[in-house]
């Protein structure tokens, strides 16, 4: 008989956790497991990289009313209908206004307004995986039946104050926890060390031959450009992915008349300010907004170089995207970084600010037997780690 699995993830966008998701789910035997998906928000992109296998379950009911619109929510609650969930809306948009948000109070507070209203699930599963922080982490525990629940922690998780202690009242309650790199499990083990015993680590999962096919589809860069193009993946936020560090090294290798475009594919609240700053700077030929794409291999492939500019990642799994594809990559010096990358063999690693990402591009671009040096050790490097899988299948029946 095939065991039952949960996964629970807030949705399915162009986004790291997301992607690594989708490739364990690839990678799966369903000879064995039955497997069942919950998400918050429907309608992301990578949706459609989804096994046949998968049964991606129906939005939850508060999810439902939510997508009504303030408007019907109200004519609905004058009607006698869903007064709880108006009130739980009501209750966390109150909070967010007055408290002031990070995407981990974000969650704190949407569970300590929402989660009373939302429904148990009726079905019984051996294994249930919070595959996300926040959230998905807080439903699995609160609301979920599992003879073991597993939770997946995707960045380097820095908890204190009343964060740490509200969280720690979940992560005691899973079986195992799960870190994506080594550095990652440092971090978390630092912010709660009585439960190190539970923390194991299971590196994103990162399938080669797939990647490998995607980037052969024909849609990529249109826009004619014969020069060294530079490609970011990452979503469009300030702080965590540094997008304030490119624009300004972007601006710093213009002004020197290095000729290149760089072109970042994501989304995210940032992208106004961005384009605020591109238009004041006058980067509109320098600095492109790609939009999202659930395949960005064909535009990693054909760039010059891949840059990261990132503060803090739990992996870096466009950085490793890059790699596989043989694409030199110029990035940031974060917690995970050195978990892949070898300075100087596979890419340079910079501090993190604009002038050394901009010296290390600009030394990227015109150092020719460096740059091909790079890609030299880039082809001989092994390739993806599909056979992480097994260690989920330890995981799984430990």
């Amino acid at each position: 008989m095939k065991k039952r699995i949960l996964f629970v993830i807030d949705s399915l966008i162009c986004a790291g956790a997301e992607k690594s998701l989708v490739t364990l789910l690839s990678l799966l035997d369903y000879s064995k497991y039955e497997v069942d998906l919950q998400l918050f928000r429907y309608g992301g992109e990578f949706e459609c990289f989804l096994p046949k296998e998968v049964n991606l379950l129906p939005p939850l009911d508060y999810t439902c009313f939510l997508e009504k619109g303030l408007y019907s929510q109200i004519k609905g609650f004058v009607r006698g209908n869903h007064l709880d969930y108006l009130i739980a809306r009501l209750k966390f948009s109150l909070r967010l206004r007055l408290n002031k948000q990070t995407n981990i109070t974000r969650a704190r507070h949407y569970w300590q307004t929402v989660g009373d209203v939302i429904f148990k699930s009726k079905k019984r599963y051996d294994y249930a995986i919070a595959y996300a922080q926040g959230i998905p982490t807080f439903y699995v525990v609160d609301k979920i039946m599992a003879d073991k629940k597993y939770a997946w922690v995707n960045v380097g998780y820095r908890l204190s104050g009343e964060e740490k202690t509200y969280q720690y009242n979940f992560y005691r309650q899973f079986s195992k926890i799960v870190l994506v790199s080594d550095s990652a499990m440092d971090i978390f083990r630092n912010v709660y060390p009585d439960l190190k015993e539970k923390m194991t680590v299971i590196w994103d999962m990162l399938d080669y031959e797939f990647i490998k096919k995607l980037s052969q589809n024909n849609n990529s860069f249109t826009d004619g450009f014969s020069g060294n193009r530079i490609i970011t993946v990452a979503r469009l936020i300030q702080y965590q992915k540094g997008y304030d560090i490119a624009l300004e090294a972007c601006n710093i290798l213009k002004k020197k008349g290095i000729k290149f475009k760089w072109y970042a594919l994501g989304k995210g609240d940032f992208r106004p300010k961005m384009e605020q700053y591109i238009k004041e700077h006058d980067l509109e030929d320098y600095f492109i907004l790609l939009g999202t794409t659930p395949n960005p291999y064909p535009y990693i492939k054909d760039a010059t170089l891949y840059v990261q500019t990132s503060r803090h990642e739990g992996f870096g799994l466009s950085i490793a995207e890059a790699r596989m594809l043989n694409v030199p990559v110029v990035t940031t010096e974060f917690d995970a970084v050195y978990n892949q990358m070898k300075n100087g063999k596979n890419g340079l690693v910079t501090p993190q600010n604009p002038v050394d990402v901009a010296d290390a591009i600009e030394r990227m671009l015109t150092d020719r037997d460096l740059y091909n040096s790079i890609v030299n050790y880039l082809q001989n490097e092994k390739k993806g780690n599909s056979e992480e899988i097994q260690k989920f299948y330890q995981l799984l029946e430990a």
